[in-house]
């Protein structure tokens, strides 16, 4: 019994590490609590959207201190683009397919940072919902670095939403030294969120833009990941306060998602490692017939659920999800099985369009 209470001792242990950096990470993370006066674009790839865009389109419409907003419909087969037009904004009808070796938003993102004539360029999502004074705030964020992404806050509906999508933040905000990831030109220590994603225009050139990630899954992390091997300046920040973003419609739409993107997201190893710190202890709590084993795998399980009850707090996501963290977990990792035989058999479509395998 003994080196299987050394093992859960272990994961025990590194899950308190986990929660101690999550902490430490929650009291640096950037706060956009000023105003900016830059000028400000505002970008919007959307593809049959015409769905969900109108809310986004409204706070658009809202917003304080910008110098243009673009939607660009990429080749919508919904009338996204009608939409737009319907709600008095600028849209540019995008009528062909991504040229070969391009996936769709980083082409689509491309085509609005070169149309666009802001000193900064703010990417947003379709499905973003931004409070007036968003887009000046997180112009703000930028007078020391080169990008940012303010995390929205997530909405979610359903069962698997409520288990999996406040994992977003909580892993990054876990397992990235943020004030080391800052100061590093490493492209390992790297987050980002295409969801709310701000550039300085001359950074975001000399980088390579959204082409030097053309066939990227990911094209969010990518390219933070690029910024830093140019030597630029990127960080994360709290955008809580800024934006709301409903990430998926359905549980149905969330498998959808996550099936596309989990393959490029994690690697086995990862996996592994969430599966030892946050399911082997619990486990071992409920099966183990040695008192010391079972407190430790108590333990275990308390110090995660306490680092999800610190993210949960300052992200305003819904505490009572953070008891069923082994469950969350266990979800996650089933999710990424799917997306990994998904993409070896080449089955992925998004959006109406198939991806590589």
């Amino acid at each position: 019994m003994r080196p299987v209470r050394l093992l859960v001792a272990a994961c025990a242990g590194a899950a308190a590490t986990a929660t101690a950096l999550s902490l430490v990470n929650l009291r640096h993370l950037r706060r956009p609590d000023r105003v900016g006066d830059a000028r400000i674009s505002v970008l919007v790839p959307a593809r049959n959207e015409a769905g969900r865009i109108g809310p986004t389109l409204e706070s658009l419409r809202r917003l304080e201190g910008v110098d243009e907003i673009l939607v660009l419909d990429d080749n919508s087969q919904d009338g996204t683009a009608a939409t737009v037009e319907a709600a008095g904004l600028s849209v540019i009808r995008g009528t062909d397919e991504p040229p070969p070796g391009w996936l769709g938003k980083p082409w689509a993102c491309q085509r609005l940072a070169e149309s666009a004539r802001g000193e900064v360029l703010l990417f947003v999502d379709a499905d973003v919902i931004l409070r007036p004074d968003a887009a000046t705030r997180t112009a703000a964020l930028l007078t020391d670095l080169d990008l940012v992404c303010p995390y929205p806050h997530q909405v979610t509906s359903g069962f698997l939403q409520a288990l999996v999508q406040p994992l977003l933040q909580w892993s990054w905000l876990s397992f990235l030294p943020l004030q080391l990831a800052e100061r590093s030109s490493h492209p390992m220590l790297a987050a980002g969120n295409g969801q709310m994603l701000a550039v300085q225009r001359a950074a975001y050139f000399a980088a390579g833009g959204h082409a030097s990630v053309r066939d990227q899954v990911l094209e969010d992390l990518a390219l933070v990941r690029q910024f830093k091997r140019a030597g630029l300046r990127t960080a994360m920040a709290d955008g809580t306060g800024l934006a709301d973003c409903r990430m998926y419609a359905d549980d149905r739409d969330l498998v959808a998602g996550y099936t596309k993107s989990l393959h490029d997201a994690f690697g086995p190893g990862t996996i592994a490692t969430l599966t030892a710190l946050y399911i082997a202890p619990p486990v071992a709590a409920l099966v183990a017939r040695d008192r010391w084993t079972r407190a430790l795998g108590i333990m275990g399980y308390a110090v995660a659920v306490a680092g999800r009850l610190g993210v949960a707090r300052r992200t305003r996501q819904p505490l009572a999800a953070c008891a069923a963290h082994p469950l969350s977990i266990g979800t996650l990792v089933w999710l990424y099985a799917r997306s990994v035989r998904a993409h070896r058999r080449g089955t992925i479509t998004w959006r109406g369009r198939s991806l590589p395998a």
